[in-house]
């Protein structure tokens, strides 16, 4: 199934680009926030003995060089295309988004590994108003930090990868708080590797859709809005067209998507054909919102395509050539 699409929402983004420079922004602020609380919350939680809070400082950390590489992403994103890179630099946005993903995943079996730990021998002591104070703050830093982000993240992979280190960061300080309060009015200090094995798994959630999206653009599959069977059926409606093959869809980056295909048509007159492409291009565009588009049209009448992509048939010719010539020997 593929939906109606504004192509005018799916251009690259230019250097001058307004939007892209409030993202530029607000990843610097993001980061500054984020570098300067994590090197707090370690320090205390070497003093106040909490494995939540050390988690969460961790967590804080890769938040920092998740930003760091979104914000490096962005920046070059927005580099032209040039001729050794015909489509621009958009995908490294996605290999950012890949990275963050696969980072998430790291610091869940982390803080998953020492929370199972920590659940059967759990520190004697664990101080619980530090815990309190520090993922207090820390969740006010988060939620201002994903406030900032949040818009941008539904159409840029690689900020909704950093969007959702700091949302998973900020469910993380809300654990911390929660442990602490178990710590200091129960006495539970055994809830505080609970919380963070929580923490772990939440990470880990968050992390396998970003990973799977990331490499579903990066595997050049078909985007999720389109169906490729629909998609040729579309194509073959078209008064004109008799055979589509070789439909080929594939996104270079959000809200860039590219179609590469082979029409027969009926008619060999050259302007009837110039207009059914244009009217073919002009559809992809507005309806099934595909920017990227390459046609090549042929008759029944015109030379065959050959595939060169077969050697192994030309090898085979020639082999059973040579056997021929000689049984006549």
């Amino acid at each position: 199934m593929f939906h109606p699409h504004s192509c005018l929402d799916c251009q690259p983004a230019s250097p001058a680009d307004p939007a892209a420079q409030t993202k530029v922004r607000y990843l610097w602020i993001a980061l500054i926030l984020i570098s300067s609380f994590a090197i707090a919350e370690f320090w205390v939680s070497s003093s106040s003995h909490s494995l939540a809070l050390s988690a969460d400082a961790g967590h804080l950390l890769s938040d920092g060089l998740a930003l760091g590489i979104a914000l490096l992403a962005t920046k070059l994103a927005q580099l032209p295309a040039s001729a050794r890179a015909t489509f621009g630099y958009r995908r490294i946005e996605i290999v950012a988004a890949l990275i963050n993903g696969v980072g998430l995943g790291a610091i869940a079996l982390w803080i998953g590994i020492e929370s199972f730990g920590r659940l059967f021998a759990p520190p004697e002591e664990i101080l619980s108003l530090p815990m309190v104070i520090t993922a207090a703050i820390g969740l006010g830093i988060n939620t201002l930090c994903a406030f900032l982000l949040h818009d941008h993240s539904h159409d840029d992979l690689n900020l909704r990868g950093a969007f959702l280190h700091l949302l998973a960061d900020a469910t993380s300080s809300v654990g911390v708080i929660l442990a602490a309060g178990c710590v200091w009015l129960l006495d539970w200090n055994w809830a505080d590797a609970a919380v963070s094995l929580l923490v772990a798994g939440l990470i880990l959630l968050s992390a396998i859709p970003l990973i799977r999206q990331s490499l579903t653009i990066l595997l050049e599959h078909p985007p999720t809005h389109v169906n490729v069977d629909e998609l040729q059926g579309f194509l073959q409606g078209f008064d004109g067209v008799v055979r589509v093959d070789q439909l080929r869809v594939w996104t270079i980056a959000l809200g860039q998507t590219a179609l590469a295909a082979h029409l027969q048509v009926s008619s060999t007159d050259g302007a009837m054909r110039d207009r059914l492409l244009a009217d073919i291009q002009t559809a992809l565009r507005q309806t099934v919102g595909i920017q990227e588009i390459w046609l090549q049209i042929t008759t029944p009448t015109s030379a065959p395509l050959v595939n060169l992509s077969l050697p192994q048939r030309l090898d085979w010719a020639i082999a059973a050539t040579s056997d021929s010539q000689s049984q006549n020997l």
